[in-house]
């Protein structure tokens, strides 16, 4: 009696068929399309119903009742007739009737042989060598076509032999890149025979055709260009014969380099040219070879390269002109500068070159409003600032219905000033007068004669006193070093001028007339350098109606509605500068200049020369005061003076060359 375990695995082994079977049942009853027997399964299900239990014929029936008029149902297993034997080997087949697909594996294929299989490996490797069509009986295209010959569906071969159709596609299009004929009809001949369709045969055949008509037109060229006849003549050149070429084969390699070659030449010797700072030669070589090969990236190149060698040579010349003109040689310079822009117009920095050799020859190399204080050589010390005056032209004089006009101030006329100038910025100081007669032991008008006019509080006029110098105020005391020097001649103003020539090497003097006034106007034409009135503020020691002296004195003439808060004499660059940057230019103290005295401008200079005739007495004083009515104060006015004329209303402001 078997024991509980082996009854109780034989009872789970038997429901599981069980459930199995039912399961099989249900799926055949409802779903028979599932489901398909073909009369090789009925074979090997009626084998197997040797081990097992047959289900009845009426069972079967019961299981796949004829409920669908399109399908058949399955007769008693008696109709299918006895069953055939089965090998290992069978398979199972789909049944043309119904298109159903059949539970079975795709047929395999043919093993290749080993004979198949070393011929493969034969064909691999002169594939990977690029022997394609040789040698002769060793190349892969016979290899994979024996291949093939043995086992016609082997796709190994069939796959080699489209590498094979590849490789010689290539190799006939780079045959026919170089030119050579007989290489590119062998590729191209062993192309058509490999098995399968070549679309390229057509264009490569076509080349072959064109190649054929061009090959001993490359020939000619080339022994032209042999003979030294790249050009020239037009009808029987190389860059001809490369030209029809390329008519036939726009796309003719050789042709192309032919061409390059014949270029490389031209464009060596525009660099040759431009080496040699032959730049205009250089432009024509180039020229030459544009038509060459229009456009080509060595043409551009070569033009880079040229234009860079241009600017590098002409940089190189500016820089030579600006040493020039540091050394203090403008004229070479100039010339340097013309041949920097011969070589490149557009050479970097050429403006500013410009505008320094301008103010070299105007302003010594100093710019328009620069301040400038000269140095002595012979001691420590500096001369004055000054201002650096820009050059142009002007309206001197006054026109006849000016407030205030006198007949002195005309007739106006148009003054050039074409030689920069520099002017002092301020008028001269006590101190730096000191400083004059300290080194000098100068003696002045004013002392050597005894005194010199000053301002009487008593009477409100100016009166003469004795005793008085440069050393005095407007009233007769000690004056401030920073206070205009006043009580000074014409003659003393040129002695302090010849004085600071000698110490700094440079050329001072009185201003000439025109200058002042140019300089006072700073390009205005208005009566004063403000305006045609009374200053809208505060911007000159003038005579104002609100102006009071010690003695609470005010002034009969004078600008209404004005005061600048002094009585005399302000102390230097009290007041704005004037748009030229001069300080009391107008107002503070009037000043001497170069020329001698003359009654009108008929005659005058036109020019910026002072107007002097040897042995003058009389000479121009310019410029408001302190104590100067209003129409003394335009910047027409002028009066005239004794050379050694002292005043406590006139000072000293001078000029320098550049």
């Amino acid at each position: 009696m078997p024991g509980t375990e082996v009854v109780r695995k034989q009872t789970t082994l038997g429901g599981a068929a069980g459930i199995a079977l039912l399961i099989f049942a249900l799926v055949y009853r409802f779903f028979p399309g599932w489901i398909h027997i073909t009369p090789a399964m009925q074979q090997r299900a009626d084998v197997d119903a040797t081990h097992a239990p047959r289900l009845p014929t009426a069972a079967i029936k019961a299981r796949n009742p004829a409920t669908d008029p399109g399908k058949a149902t399955l007769a008693a297993d008696t109709e299918y007739g006895p069953p055939a034997p089965l090998s290992d080997d069978s398979e199972f087949v789909q049944p043309t009737e119904t298109g159903a697909l059949t539970m079975g594996p795709p047929a395999p294929e043919v093993p290749t042989t080993k004979a198949i299989a070393a011929m493969l490996k034969k064909a691999n490797q002169a594939l990977d060598a690029g022997h394609l069509i040789a040698p002769r009986d060793n190349n892969a295209l016979a290899l994979f076509e024996q291949a093939l010959a043995a086992d016609s569906n082997n796709a190994a071969a069939k796959t080699g032999l489209e590498k094979v159709r590849d490789g010689l596609n290539e190799q006939a299009a780079a045959a026919l890149d170089h030119g050579d004929i007989g290489e590119s009809e062998k590729l191209i001949s062993a192309l058509q025979a490999v098995p399968g369709d070549t679309p390229e045969l057509d264009a490569l055949n076509e080349r072959l055709k064109v190649l054929r008509i061009v090959t001993p037109m490359l020939t000619e060229a080339a022994d032209l260009l042999r003979q030294g006849h790249a050009i020239e003549p037009k009808d029987a050149s190389a860059l001809g014969v490369y030209r029809k070429v390329l008519e036939h084969d726009s796309a003719n390699k050789l042709a192309d380099q032919g061409l390059a070659q014949i270029e490389r030449d031209y464009l060596d010797r525009a660099l040759a040219a431009a080496a040699q700072d032959d730049f205009a030669g250089a432009e024509k070589v180039l020229a030459d070879a544009a038509p060459i090969r229009p456009g080509s990236q060595a043409l551009l190149d070569t033009h880079s390269r040229i234009e860079g060698l241009r600017q590098q040579r002409a940089g190189s010349v500016l820089e030579q002109a600006r040493s020039a003109l540091d050394s203090g040689n403008p004229d070479m310079a100039e010339q340097l500068s013309k041949r920097a822009l011969a070589l490149s117009p557009d050479v970097p920095g050429i403006d500013e070159f410009n505008q320094k050799l301008s103010n070299a020859r105007l302003y010594a190399s100093f710019a328009p409003g620069q301040l400038v204080r000269d140095k002595y050589l012979d001691r420590s010390g500096n001369a004055p600032e000054l201002v650096v005056i820009p050059t142009g032209s002007f309206l001197m004089g006054s026109p006849g219905d000016e407030n205030g006009h006198r007949a002195s101030e005309e007739p106006q006329r148009e003054v050039r000033i074409s030689v920069g100038f520099a002017l002092s910025a301020t008028e001269v100081s006590v101190g730096e007068f000191r400083e004059f007669v300290k080194a000098t032991t100068y003696v002045s008008d004013a002392e050597k004669s005894g005194g010199s006019s000053v301002y009487d509080e008593a009477s409100g006029r100016m009166i003469e006193v004795r005793g008085v110098s440069w050393q005095q105020d407007y009233h007769g005391e000690p004056a401030s070093e920073r206070l205009p020097v006043i009580h000074v001649s014409w003659n003393d103003a040129q002695a302090y001028a010849v004085w600071l020539s000698e110490r700094t090497g440079k050329h001072y003097r009185l201003p000439s007339e025109t200058e002042f006034e140019y300089a006072l106007r700073a390009g205005t034409k208005s009566r004063y350098w403000w305006g045609e009135d009374t200053p809208l503020k505060v911007l000159a020691n003038v005579t104002g109606d609100g102006d009071r002296s010690p003695s609470k004195r005010g002034w009969s003439n004078a600008f209404s509605h004005y005061t600048d808060g002094y009585w005399g004499p302000a102390p230097i660059r009290s007041f704005s500068a004037n748009p030229f940057g001069l300080y009391d230019i107008d107002g503070n103290v009037s000043e001497w200049v170069e020329d001698c005295w003359h009654d009108n401008y008929t005659r005058a200079p036109s020019d910026s020369r002072a107007w002097v005739n040897p042995g003058c007495e009389s000479h121009v004083v310019r410029g408001g005061s302190w104590g100067s009515a209003p129409d003394q104060v335009r910047s027409a006015y002028r009066i005239q003076a004794a050379a050694n004329t002292r005043s406590a209303r006139v000072g000293i402001r001078l000029a320098r060359d550049l």
